[in-house]
């Protein structure tokens, strides 16, 4: 069975507001083939995203120089629960695509790693609900009227989960909701400065480039599918694939170094394909709400 891509690179992405580099910080892993063509993975760290946007734009330029086809997985939610956009007052469809676009509109993310992500939070929560709800999370001296440092308790009838989180919390694993913007494991600062970057690297990639499951459909792929494209974008989330990291290696770059093999390797066995796929017992209502707005994790 022919395999779908020549190379897998997973991105660990970071919301830090300071250069740093090593331990929490932003990680490359790419699996890709020696001469031989056997499989191998490497890893990269650089210290701010603007560092790493460059890096893997340069990993991807040197890749479609050969003709490879390149499966890039990132580390944080793609889309929001179902009703997002239309609370933000935006009309344009499709949904998601809509909020992309306001996220390149307001985020402002710095060569430095200074960014307004706890601001944007703010006013996504002001336009939502004119209070500080569904985002919560943030330091101190980042909090405001429309954003607390803690979970707010009253009830609201904002999804806190999209269908994806509510799907693998059935298991061991227990995701964040993307509303959560600070603390241990949160992803909402991620989602917010991550976003405008997939859209910069799509822009680029121009028609040979595709997201996944916006731009392809909630469906399997096959090679046909791909072998028009240098690129296809997707949701992932490391936690799914166990890591023991190699002496010397720290966590993120273990993770990234074992999705990468791990999704590489699927594709080897031809389960990659399917894995695009909705899983069984999805219906027309759930395949509309994930293609439209939610997004969903690759393998869930």
């Amino acid at each position: 069975m022919a395999r779908l891509f020549d190379a897998v690179i997973i991105a660990d992405w970071t919301a830090a507001e300071t250069k740093k580099l090593g331990d929490q910080s932003l990680w490359l892993g790419v699996a890709k083939r020696d001469v031989r063509f056997r499989l191998y993975a490497e890893t990269h760290n650089t210290a701010t995203r603007a560092e790493g946007e460059a890096l893997l734009a340069s990993l991807l330029a040197e890749h479609r120089k050969r003709g490879d086809r390149v499966l890039v997985g990132f580390d944080f939610c793609f889309g929001f629960p179902a009703g997002t956009a239309a609370r933000l007052g935006l009309t344009e469809t499709p949904a998601w695509s809509a909020t992309w676009k306001f996220l390149g509109q307001n985020v402002v993310d710095k060569a430095d790693n200074t960014n307004n992500r706890y601001q944007v939070a703010a006013k996504m929560n002001r336009l939502m609900t004119d209070e500080a709800w569904p985002f919560w999370g943030a330091p101190a001296k980042q909090t405001q009227r429309w954003l607390t440092a803690t979970k707010p308790t009253t009830a609201h009838d904002i999804p806190e989960f999209r269908a994806t989180e509510d799907a693998a919390r059935k298991g061991r694993l227990q995701p964040k909701s993307v509303w959560q913007m600070h603390g241990a494991g949160a992803v909402g600062g991620q989602t917010l400065v991550g976003i405008p970057a997939v859209r910069r690297l799509l822009d680029k990639a121009g028609p040979s480039g595709a997201v996944w499951p916006f731009g392809t459909g909630w469906r399997a792929l096959t090679a046909a599918d791909v072998e028009p494209l240098s690129l296809v974008v997707a949701e992932v989330w490391p936690s799914l694939f166990p890591v023991t990291p190699e002496p010397g290696e720290f966590k993120d770059q273990a993770q990234v170094r074992t999705t990468a093999m791990a999704l590489a390797e699927m594709d080897d066995k031809g389960l990659l394909g399917p894995a695009f796929g909705p899983p069984k017992g999805a219906d027309e209502t759930l395949v509309a709400r994930v293609e439209g707005e939610e997004g969903w994790i690759l393998t869930v």
